[in-house]
């Protein structure tokens, strides 16, 4: 798969559609995953949002785990996204201070389950029906 662009997430209902979407979590992060809802009609590109509630910490402890949460998903994202599919990062108290090789190992492993859900792969046609 090529590299696809991101867009960002701004408002608030497309963070809350994320929410109620596919999530999976790890020691350094949770990863809330969507279908992107109408056709951006810009193909190549998912959109991609971050949050960090107040357990993790003051403003500054904030910004900086989601400054690592940006910089983990511009390592991973662009290459492992799938088109038209919104990304939530959320921040947890550990974000600040897990090594980042380990953050990423995070994101990489919970996005390949969310995928997994996301989208079964395809049984063929002997088995659409669950028999045979």
């Amino acid at each position: 798969m090529g590299k696809l662009l991101a867009d960002r997430l701004k408002k608030r209902a497309d963070f809350l559609r994320a929410q109620k979407g596919i999530r999976r979590s790890a020691a350094g992060l949770t990863l809330e995953i969507c279908p992107t809802p109408e056709p951006s009609g810009r193909d190549g590109r998912f959109r991609l949002g971050f949050t960090a509630s107040r357990k993790v910490g003051g403003a500054v402890e904030r910004n900086r785990a989601k400054r690592r949460l940006r910089a983990v998903a511009a390592a991973i994202l662009p290459a492992e996204a799938r088109e038209r599919t919104d990304y939530v990062l959320i921040a947890r108290p550990a974000t600040l201070t897990r090594p980042f090789p380990e953050l990423m190992k995070d994101l990489a492993q919970t996005l390949a389950a969310a995928h997994l859900r996301l989208a079964p792969p395809d049984r063929g046609p002997e088995n659409r029906d669950g028999v045979g």
